[in-house]
């Protein structure tokens, strides 16, 4: 889930080219080339916000590595498949700006060690309340892409008490949710792409700061085993009673029609919001134009978008007050 993989079947090699933000995924030549400098390019910006804190806290047999970025209202950012906390680079230090952003590695990426267990989103939902309260957080606003979207839903619904508001960035919440094709690729996700990846930004950042850079391997295997399982959490979905948003590109890994459906069952969509926004449902759906999943993390939409909801900003402009201020 939240992560795909292309293969250039075509190559009697089945060359991997590049591995995106949720697990392992192949692109271009000319994407791996624009992925190359946009990992340079946050790596850059990553550096203009210097953390204040930093640590780790066991949850669960995983030590997780967190850094804590800026001051003011708590907000626990979740990263992709295959990346880390620098991966949001400039929306990281734009979030810093009013926030506290609270960055956790997941298991297994970045500066959080492998270990013996299996990638279990359910598991490290549970680990992130684990986690924060090692921070000395009782309740924060959450937001997760891919990936870390699927944590950031399953702490949601197992610790609702701890989380104020929820942003979803290309999460889906059932394996249907994909693009049919999506599926026979994500399954071929496996140790046997490793040294495929060795000249893929996903691997170089990795190697950069993984405690054992020779779990990379192990890692896509993994990966590769969650993502074979199938899942629906649909049934899930009404118990996240705080208020959620969701976010999407135009051209992102889900079918638009598991988006909006996902709006549904949150309560949104059902009618007209009425004059005075008096249907209004307290969720949001975002859908981003010209933004796939594989550069959403990075796109300079995002947090202008997820931010006002994040701070509970509700007001609309008034027709009527306009009206008023031409007379």
């Amino acid at each position: 889930m939240f992560k795909t993989l292309l293969i250039n079947t075509r190559s009697a090699t089945a060359t991997v080219a590049a591995l995106v933000a949720t697990a392992a995924a192949a692109a271009a030549p000319a994407f791996i080339h624009a992925q190359e400098e946009n990992v340079a390019m946050h790596t850059r910006a990553a550096a203009t916000s210097t953390p204040s804190r930093t640590g780790y806290v066991q949850a669960n047999g995983v030590n997780y590595y967190y850094e804590i970025h800026g001051q003011g209202e708590p907000l626990l950012l979740l990263h992709g498949g295959l990346g880390s906390i620098g991966m949001f680079g400039p929306a990281l230090a734009a979030l810093a700006q009013g926030r506290q952003v609270i960055g956790v590695d997941l298991h297994g990426h970045g500066r959080t060690a492998l270990g013996d267990r299996e990638i279990d989103l359910v598991a490290m939902g549970d680990d992130m309340a684990t986690v924060l309260r090692g921070v000395g957080v009782s309740r924060a606003d959450v937001m997760g892409y891919s990936l870390g979207g699927g944590v950031a839903f399953q702490l949601a619904v197992q610790h609702p008490q701890m989380v104020r508001r929820l942003a979803l960035v290309s999460v889906g919440y059932a394996t249907d949710g994909f693009f049919p094709e999506m599926l026979p690729q994500q399954a071929q996700v496996s140790s046997a792409m490793a040294d495929m990846m060795k000249d893929t930004p996903m691997y170089r950042s990795y190697a950069a700061i993984a405690p054992n850079p020779a779990d990379f391997p192990r890692l896509l295997d993994r990966m590769g085993d969650y993502m074979r399982r199938p899942y629906d959490w649909s049934a899930d979905v009404p118990k996240l009673t705080m208020p959620v948003m969701l976010v999407f590109g135009d051209s992102d890994m889900f079918r638009p029609e598991h988006m909006v459906r996902f709006y549904q069952l949150l309560g949104g969509g059902q009618k007209d919001a009425g004059w005075m926004r008096e249907n209004m449902s307290p969720n949001r759906l975002a859908i981003l134009p010209n933004v796939t999943h594989y550069e959403m993390f990075m796109s300079p939409a995002l947090v202008a978008t997820v931010l006002p909801f994040l701070n509970g900003e509700t007001a609309a402009p008034s027709w009527a007050a306009q009206v008023a201020q031409g007379n």
